[in-house]
């Protein structure tokens, strides 16, 4: 009996040592403090990257203010025209009072000061509400569904995806996605993230739990870019394989092969394979391949038809009651941002403005808890329609741009 007692006595506290270890590395994995890379919201800004300025001045201060000066001009002659598809040179010049009060941030790749002379690779975002009118163009019109983005990425023999902060995590969510024609739902990796959107689920065939996530995170289907890193030494030269992946089948869209001649250029490679991976998945979405899976989407059964007898009971000639009218015409798709500070304002915000007459559906695309969610709601009628119906039902209205609402209690 003394034996057994003597080994009850060891094994009980080793059991409870395992369970809180256990506990631990659960919670290892929900609150890392190195996870999570909030994505850039660029909904609101054109941008042109890759401007190339060379000015010399009597001072470093004054050269880089010219250098600025030249790379908005520069900047918005590349919009245009590819706004237009038409030669730079047929580009209207605009005075810099005009430039200044459209350019909305100066993005630094690259610089080089001296005492007299500046030269930069440098970027130029545009506000898209001052802007489009000058353009001739509001900017891309046709649009994908709303695709949830898994990274993979491949270096030193591992696989992870948002299990712990890294580069190209990092690649994805600075990438700035108003140019594109992909609607991104790029999450944050932090939270529940990582245990839902890890490496195995990125290979998970079965429907049934896709279709949960998506509708958490408010996506019609999936894309998962990967890379494979490979260096030949630490430091040294590096070459990154990219893969586009698309769907739950992990059907193959595209690869390609980007080299760097030392690991201070690792980066800069995964922002450039974001950009191609980019264009590969716009050029399928023009080809129609990245067409939202159907099988991923869950189908609300029809509401049944009215009795009969309560059809029949219904006087045509009576007069309805005052209220909000109900709209009628095409449904349009608006985007509407609201403050969600948690997981319930999300589902009394989408409950609220769905129950609005005239919306047709309304769903969280992008979630931000602690900040600014967005809703994709389709609404019969024009702008002026909806934002009347919103404050009837109690909201106040802000227009941001075109069919972009921002909505506050």
């Amino acid at each position: 009996m003394k034996p057994l007692r003597r080994s009850l006595a060891l094994a009980i506290p080793l059991a409870m040592a395992l369970l809180l270890v256990g506990a631990g590395i659960v919670y290892a994995q929900l609150e890392g403090a190195d996870r999570g890379i909030p994505p850039i919201d660029s909904t609101s800004n054109f941008e042109i990257l890759g401007v190339e300025v060379d000015v010399a001045a009597p001072t470093a201060e004054k050269a880089r203010l010219e250098g600025w000066r030249r790379a908005q001009s520069q900047g918005w002659k590349m919009l245009w025209a590819r706004t237009n598809n038409r030669p730079i040179a047929q580009a209207p010049n605009l005075p810099e009072s005009t430039l200044n009060s459209i350019v909305s941030g100066i993005v630094i790749e690259h610089e080089q000061i001296g005492p007299t002379r500046y030269i930069a690779r440098l970027g130029v975002l545009f506000d898209r509400a001052r802007t489009g009118q000058m353009l001739g163009d509001q900017g891309i019109t046709r649009r994908s569904a709303p695709m949830l983005v898994i990274p993979v990425m491949r270096t030193g023999g591992a696989a992870y995806t948002f299990e712990y902060r890294n580069d190209w995590q990092r690649a994805w969510a600075q990438f700035r996605t108003a140019n594109s024609t992909i609607d991104y739902v790029r999450p944050s990796g932090q939270g529940i993230d990582p245990l839902l959107l890890n490496l195995s689920q990125s290979k998970r065939r079965g429907r049934g739990w896709w279709r949960m996530l998506l509708d958490q995170y408010g996506a019609a289907d999936i894309l998962v870019p990967e890379v494979e890193v490979r260096r030949l030494y630490p430091g040294g030269p590096a070459l990154g394989i990219f893969t586009a992946r698309y769907g739950p089948d992990n059907q193959l869209l595209g690869r390609f092969v980007l080299r760097v001649r030392s690991g201070a250029g690792v980066n800069a490679m995964l922002a450039e394979g974001v950009r191609r991976l980019d264009l590969i998945y716009a050029r399928a979405l023009e080809r129609g391949l990245l067409r939202p899976d159907p099988t991923l989407v869950i189908i609300q059964p029809a509401l049944p038809p009215p009795p009969e007898e309560e059809l029949e009971a219904e006087d045509p000639l009576a007069e309805e009651e005052p209220g909000t009218p109900v709209p009628t015409g095409a449904a349009t798709s608006f985007s509407v941002q609201v403050a969600t500070p948690d997981a319930g304002a999300v589902q009394q915000a989408e409950v609220s403005v769905s129950r609005v007459n005239g919306v047709t559906s309304a769903i969280t695309t992008s979630l931000a808890l602690g900040g600014t969610s967005i809703m994709r709601v389709s609404f019969a009628g024009d702008s002026d329609a909806l934002q009347a119906a919103l404050r009837a039902q109690g909201w106040t209205v802000q227009v941001v741009n075109g069919n972009t609402l921002r909505i506050s209690r």
